[in-house]
């Protein structure tokens, strides 16, 4: 029951008044606007990443992860022994994520181009790439797919954004970028 009920009982028959007319057309630009403005930032804005996502089982994934590792470990790292890779500049790296790693370490080069497949086995986890601007959610049962070309040499550090439990403060990885 509304305060002041319409004089018609078919009230969307009743003409618009100009006020009405104004912010209608006001909310429609804005609209325009901040639809055109999605695209603009998307294409010249480099703010987000074009990526390919796919179907993908959790065991699949880490099949194709551990392959890739068994194929380009240089070394390990730490006391738990993680396997850094050094793939080939132009080929997919795998990268997975469970509770409460990033698995393996990539050894990337600098100004060459990799196709990078993120995927989790567990939970859903969130790919940080610090200090740079990457942010991806990562689903199990899918494939997160995206191009990427490192520009600087260093380390970064890969940190999960997306609450996973207990361990989640623990849960990082590493991307070196050599020249």
């Amino acid at each position: 029951m509304a305060i002041s009920p319409p004089e018609n009982r078919v009230w969307w028959n009743e003409p618009l008044h100009k006020p009405e007319i104004v912010w209608i057309t006001v909310a429609f630009v804005w609209g325009l606007v901040m639809f055109g403005a999605m695209i603009y930032w998307h294409i010249e804005g480099e703010q987000n990443l074009s990526n390919e996502t796919y179907r993908i089982s959790p065991e699949a994934f880490a099949e194709r992860t551990e392959a890739m590792t068994e194929q380009y470990t240089v070394r390990e790292e730490g006391t738990t022994e993680i396997p850094v890779v050094h793939p080939p500049p132009g080929s997919d790296v795998y990268m997975l994520s469970r509770l409460w790693e990033w698995w393996p370490i990539l050894e990337l080069e600098k100004d060459q181009s990799y196709r990078l497949h993120l995927s989790s086995v567990d939970w859903q986890h969130g790919f940080s790439l610090q200090p740079t601007n990457i942010n991806i959610q990562v689903h199990p049962n899918y494939e997160m797919v995206l191009t990427i070309t490192p520009n600087e040499a260093g380390e970064f550090s890969v940190v999960c954004n997306e609450f996973c439990g207990i361990g989640h403060h623990t849960m990082l990885g590493k991307i070196f970028v050599v020249e």
